[in-house]
């Protein structure tokens, strides 16, 4: 008997980009398939029935009742060191300046034996 029911009504969805582990996203799309629902209906279950039991969790939410959703514009968009795409090593807004007998690279004008 599945866990998570099969919705009977509909609520408003908002968009919501996340990272999820290799292994839960195949273990989300399976539970999906099981119950016959979006992945988006299996989150959201997710954290009504997993979070609804987090006694500690409802008293705090009770006490703080305000949206801690970022507004537009106020959140950062930068990545984790893990997740930092490499970067070349030039300064930006710099002029390249170069050795005698290099390119602005760095790399030798002319081959040597």
């Amino acid at each position: 008997m599945p866990v998570i029911k099969a919705r009977t009504t509909q609520k408003q969805l908002v968009r919501h980009i996340t990272r999820l582990y290799r292994e839960n996203n195949e273990t989300l799309f399976a539970y999906a398939k099981f119950i016959g629902e979006p992945t988006e209906y299996v989150l959201n279950q997710l954290v009504e029935t997993v979070l609804a039991k987090d006694k500690d969790f409802q008293v705090w939410r009770e006490q703080n009742a305000d949206s801690f959703v970022p507004k537009p514009g106020e959140r950062k968009r930068s990545r984790g060191r893990a997740f930092r795409r490499p970067t070349i090593g030039i300064p930006i807004g710099r002029p390249l300046e170069s050795p005698a007998g290099t390119d602005a690279a760095g790399w030798p004008l002319k081959l040597t034996k």
